[in-house]
């Protein structure tokens, strides 16, 4: 069983012990749990080319935020219905070599034309404005990615605008979220619209603010729970004071899951986005047409066999204790019967990790990997219960037909 403190309001630093991914955690008896994420800020993209200048950069297909509102997607709001909502998109830039350099959360704020006006009698602004998108990025490098942008935006009308002071990133996460619920939106949050008699305790537990912004199911894995971007001077709604707890156990939550974020868990400039398990993540459209990077990615996926993924690690000395804090991100994982190298530690948190391991090395269940340098301390890799069957089997087909 998960041995870990939940640590809220008051975060003391995380020592935790961990038997295997499946095991019930703190987190699954306590509910959700929330946390602000200040790995993570927030930018605007606005204007008329919004939508054509981030579908030539990025690796999702960003042009359905550019459709018109239609049934599917959206009737007008009345009083006490909610209006329908657009999913945020998660996507990456890539360097024109295909290798990771930035992730972003695509978000799109409700449209003019879904809300009425003031009075509730009809549409509220024009629905002709320039559209409007917000990402969260990796905060480290904001002001890097920010030069990126504006020197690939050229002549696009599109303004690019740091929000990091305005608008936080939030997430929602743990036991008791309803993980396969067929609405975007957390299914506590989606109750309430835009009409002018919204009953304000309603309004208050359901949006986060005048702007509408809502929590809505993370869009890469339902288990990762709910995402959003709240203004940065008022608590989200749904977030409890005794429920609030320190990004670290985020980044546990994420560990566990085997899924990395940001351009220093994904390395900048030198991961390949495949290996990183973006397409498992629903960052990748191979649909869409032309991006920067788009050629290495297409002809890995059409044709290549993904020898090494990223996976969750524990660490464990010989003595059967946890390695706390002894293993540092960078570190080689070698087979120690053989002293090949299988992979590279790129994440680590306590005794838990991430790694891109060779595949084939990782499962093979002889309990040999070890951290050069280290050998007193033993490699756990653990599949992640979201993985398809068929990412642990083209290793094998590679190997028999070798």
């Amino acid at each position: 069983m998960h041995r870990f403190k939940l640590s809220l309001r008051f975060p003391k630093s995380i020592s935790s012990s961990y038997r295997a991914i499946h095991d019930k955690t703190q987190f699954d008896n306590a509910g959700p749990v929330t946390s602000v994420l200040k790995s993570r800020a927030v930018v605007r993209f606005r204007g008329p080319d919004t939508v054509k200048f981030l579908q030539g950069l990025l690796t999702n297909d960003v042009r359905r935020f550019g459709e018109a509102v239609g049934e599917k997607t959206s009737t007008l709001a009345t009083p006490n219905l909610p209006t329908a909502s657009e999913a945020p998109m998660y996507a990456a830039l890539l360097t024109p070599q295909g290798r990771f350099l930035y992730d972003f959360f695509l978000y799109a704020p409700p449209r003019p034309d879904t809300k009425l006006d003031k009075t509730g009698s009809g549409p509220g602004p024009d629905p002709d404005e320039a559209l409007e998108l917000f990402a969260d990025v990796d905060a480290s490098v904001v002001d890097e990615l920010l030069s990126t942008l504006k020197k690939y935006r050229l002549r696009s009308k599109v303004d690019i605008e740091n929000m990091a002071e305005e608008l936080y990133c939030w997430q929602r996460f743990g036991g008791n979220l309803s993980e396969k619920s067929s609405s975007v939106e957390e299914p506590e949050a989606a109750s309430v619209g835009w009409g002018a008699g919204v009953d304000p305790a309603g309004m208050s537990a359901s949006h986060g603010g005048p702007l509408g912004w809502q929590w809505f199911k993370d869009p890469r894995l339902y288990c990762l729970g709910f995402r959003g971007i709240f203004p940065s001077n008022t608590t989200p709604p749904l977030v409890e004071a005794d429920k609030e707890t320190d990004e670290q156990n985020y980044l546990l939550w994420r560990i566990e899951n085997g899924v990395a974020e940001g351009s220093t868990e994904i390395p900048k400039g030198e991961a390949i986005p495949l290996e990183y398990n973006l397409v498992g993540l629903n960052a990748i459209s191979f649909d869409k047409g032309c991006y920067v990077g788009q050629e290495l990615v297409a002809r890995t996926h059409h044709r290549g066999v993904i020898r090494k993924r990223l996976l969750p690690l524990r660490f464990v000395k010989d003595s059967g204790e946890e390695a706390e804090q002894e293993v540092a991100p960078g570190s080689e994982v070698i087979d120690s019967v053989s002293e090949k190298k299988v992979g590279t530690i790129t994440t680590q948190l306590g005794c838990r990790g991430l790694g891109v391991l060779r595949l084939d090395e990782a499962f093979k269940g002889s309990n040999t990997l070890t951290i050069q340098g280290q050998k007193d301390i033993k490699v756990e890799a653990i599949r992640p219960h979201w993985w398809p069957a068929e990412w642990l089997q083209e290793p094998q087909h590679q190997s028999a037909a070798v």
